[in-house]
């Protein structure tokens, strides 16, 4: 697909990686070369998106989990769930793509030569 502003912002709204307000690019895990890449590489913006939320699940990494101070406790998301939660996303967005029909694929078909006389 060739990349254009408009499937940079969709693309980026998919993967959940939206500039922040009074941020750049470089505030997300993807920059623009990055998503034109994706775009350039996929053939629907939901291939794209697939194989964006499986860079995404690559890029994740031991974060703190739990934290306390004094007599309160903090939980956050944990690293399994959110490697589950991007795999999961990317496996929908593939099934998405070949549903619409323009995922790469193949075909075999048999040619008959005709008879000759």
């Amino acid at each position: 697909m060739e990349p254009t502003p408009a499937l940079r912002t969709r693309l980026r709204k998919l993967l959940n990686e939206t500039i922040p307000a009074g941020g750049t690019e470089a505030d997300t895990n993807f920059l623009d070369e990055d998503i034109d890449l994706l775009l350039q590489e996929a053939d629907s913006i939901y291939a794209a998106t697939s194989t964006g939320w499986m860079e995404k699940a690559g890029l994740l990494q031991g974060d703190i989990e739990s934290y306390s101070t004094g007599t309160e406790k903090y939980d956050l998301t944990s690293l399994k769930d959110r490697l589950e939660h991007a795999l999961s996303m990317a496996q929908q967005y593939a099934k998405m793509a070949e549903a619409s029909g323009t995922s790469t694929g193949s075909f075999m078909f048999q040619v008959r030569p005709p008879e000759v006389l």
